[in-house]
């Protein structure tokens, strides 16, 4: 039962807002036609965070699709879900979260080989101003020397 799955739903804004410190896969609590739902690739993680209510971390605001074919018990497309990881990197988590300018972010909903949906969060400090105006001249820069080398190769 080695299934290899395509689906990989990144959160491609939050590497231009955050500074990016630690990173961590979880497991996610999810309803039937949730999975199914994900499975087709109708998942979106911007704007979704992550949060502790009590001892349990939970991401918000991620919006998982209805499922097409789901009836009556179809689920909320942007309920709260829990997220499973183990007893130590939850009460580290929940620690370093209590600083002041530190949040948790979800990067990427994949499925992994066993079938099952995993979320990539990552312990992340906000950018300022100047810091995403450098990350964007540094991509035009990287940009640029692709094009040159690729000009330089043809000639």
């Amino acid at each position: 039962m080695n299934r290899k799955s395509d689906i990989k739903i990144a959160n491609k804004k939050a590497k231009f807002e955050y500074i990016i410190l630690d990173r961590y896969t979880a497991g996610i609590q999810l309803f039937g036609t949730e999975i199914k739902s994900i499975r087709e690739g109708k998942a979106s993680l911007v704007d979704s965070w992550c949060s502790f209510t009590g001892n349990e971390l939970f991401v918000r605001q991620m919006h998982i699709a209805e499922y097409r074919f789901g009836s009556f018990a179809n689920h909320d497309a942007k309920r709260d879900r829990k997220l499973l990881l183990n007893r130590k990197e939850l009460r580290k988590l929940e620690k370093v979260t209590k600083d002041t300018g530190k949040t948790i972010i979800p990067l990427l909903l994949f499925i992994n080989e066993k079938g099952l949906a995993k979320l990539e969060i990552a312990l992340c400090q906000g950018k300022h101003t100047y810091d995403k105006r450098q990350s964007l001249r540094e991509a035009d820069d990287k940009r640029q020397m692709a094009e040159m080398a690729k000009w330089k190769n043809k000639l």
